[in-house]
């Protein structure tokens, strides 16, 4: 592990070198309240079954990179695809990414490859949302009492620097009214790099709504796992058939970017 600085923030990296050459680096986007190490060893594992480079990160509040120190905005996963992933892709010379993204890190990897600027070899997209559900809100309400009256706080705080900033960073704005009308819908049409999601049918953050919702938006090659009574992490609930979707989703992605000779934007 090592620490890079990205818009005046020390953000934890950990990094896996390649086993072959000429492939995309696979970039790890956790979700919202997740970090570097709760991927536990799914990053070495695929990066091992598909010979890639892997980046794994903690973003800026989260994990061992620095806690928040000003309040979160309705947009954070905007501003976080249009700024933070940028730079720090650009710091560690990641050209034209796989990105691998969960829940939250799902929605700014669509954010992010909508931009007609940066190259993206594709998106593995994890229980994505694209807006916001009444079972989400159902779900992160669940989670504020399992904090305020169980013992998730002090789950958190094994693995992020300052819990109380992590998880009402992310709490608060869900839950925020405003929020309610969230949507990104409208990014979808201009992802057009190969893209796959996996959803499970348990989730308690999202239905297979947001599955359609993303099928129906973009524009480049698309498929879909569903995994029957997997929760909200289909990398920890169902890990084998999860690294076995996505290594074939990797393998067809690199060999679609081989076929063009446009680079996927």
């Amino acid at each position: 592990m090592t620490h890079v600085d990205v818009e005046g923030h020390r953000l934890e990296v950990r990094r896996l070198a390649p086993t072959r050459a000429g492939l995309p680096t696979l970039v790890f986007l956790h979700e919202g309240l997740g970090c570097a190490e709760l991927w536990r060893g799914f990053p070495q594992d695929l990066a091992a079954a598909t010979g890639c480079g892997a980046v794994v990160y903690s973003r800026y509040g989260y994990g061992r990179s620095d806690p928040f120190t000003e309040p979160r905005t309705m947009r954070y996963m905007h501003e976080e695809a249009a700024r933070s992933l940028p730079a720090l892709l650009d710091r560690l010379d990641v050209a034209e990414p796989l990105i691998v993204g969960h829940s939250d890190g799902a929605s700014i990897a669509l954010l992010y490859a909508s931009a007609p600027t940066r190259p993206v070899a594709g998106l593995a997209l994890l229980a994505p949302h694209v807006f916001v559900e009444d079972l989400s809100i159902a779900g992160i309400e669940a989670a504020r009492r399992a904090y305020l009256e169980g013992d998730l706080r002090e789950r958190l705080a094994r693995y992020h620097e300052d819990p109380d900033a992590t998880f009402f960073g992310w709490n608060d704005v869900w839950l925020s009214p405003e929020f309610g009308t969230w949507n990104i819908e409208e990014a979808l049409g201009r992802v057009t790099c190969p893209a796959l999601v996996v959803q499970g049918t348990a989730d308690p953050y999202g239905t297979l709504a947001q599955v359609r919702a993303v099928a129906a938006g973009v524009r480049g090659d698309f498929g879909e796992v569903t995994i029957d009574g997997c929760g909200h992490a289909p990398h920890l609930g169902a890990p084998e058939e999860t690294l076995m979707a996505v290594t074939r989703f990797v393998v067809r992605a690199v060999a679609l970017q081989e076929d063009s000779s446009t680079p996927c934007t």
